[in-house]
């Protein structure tokens, strides 16, 4: 699969989706329903695209949340929205819910070894999720404080 052909488009697509419905299920209002959307659909199109690039999950999560909670720390002073509204939606088609449920399949099964496998890729990229959203909110953070102080 190519980054930019109709399938990724596609893709796109269900994410964007996906996220409008979570939006309008969270309550959402108005213009940020848009906005949520689109960072749920920018986040996993970043995924494809850096991991056609790179070939490693783990990176091309944290590239994709690292853009992400950028385009989030912009958009939500504009919208006059806490950022975390963002980053919670455009984080959501990442999440490793098939690993957990692909692991405890496994160790139900008993294969421990494979479950044991599944559950560490899944802990990974739950980690990696969670390292990208602190870089950006202190590198944010170390930014907002040093244009206050000149």
């Amino acid at each position: 699969m190519r980054p930019f052909d109709t399938l990724t488009l596609m893709q796109f697509l269900w994410a964007f989706l996906a996220i409008l419905g979570f939006s309008i299920r969270v309550n959402l209002k108005g213009v940020k329903i848009v906005y949520t959307a689109l960072s749920g659909g920018l986040c996993w199109v970043f995924y494809l695209i850096a991991l056609y690039y790179s070939n490693s999950v783990l990176f091309s999560v944290f590239v994709s949340i690292i853009l992400v909670c950028i385009y989030s720390e912009i958009v939500a002073p504009r919208l006059r929205t806490p950022v975390s509204v963002f980053v919670t939606c455009a984080i959501i088609p990442l999440v490793p819910g098939r690993g957990l449920f692909q692991s405890m399949q496994l160790y139900i099964a008993g294969n421990n070894i494979e479950a044991s496998q599944s559950i560490m890729q899944t802990l990974l990229i739950a980690g990696t999720i969670s390292i990208a959203i602190a870089v950006v909110s202190s590198a944010t953070n170390l930014l907002h404080k040093m244009l206050n102080r000149f």
